[in-house]
């Protein structure tokens, strides 16, 4: 579980980084933010499941 919250938070991280310098508003930094997130919380989601199935 903590895979996919730190994925998520490196994710909106980065959202935010890739707004900026698109030279984005405060809306489009949120924007790339909640995309990042959600899709680095799904990378993580699998990841995490991969690890589980061949460590445990």
């Amino acid at each position: 579980m903590l895979v996919v919250v730190g994925m998520a938070v490196l994710g909106a991280i980065l959202g935010v980084m890739a707004a900026r310098k698109r030279n984005g508003n405060r809306a489009d930094m949120a924007q790339y933010a909640a995309g990042y997130g959600i899709a680095f919380a799904l990378l993580g989601l699998i990841l995490s499941l991969i690890l589980v199935r061949f460590v445990v």
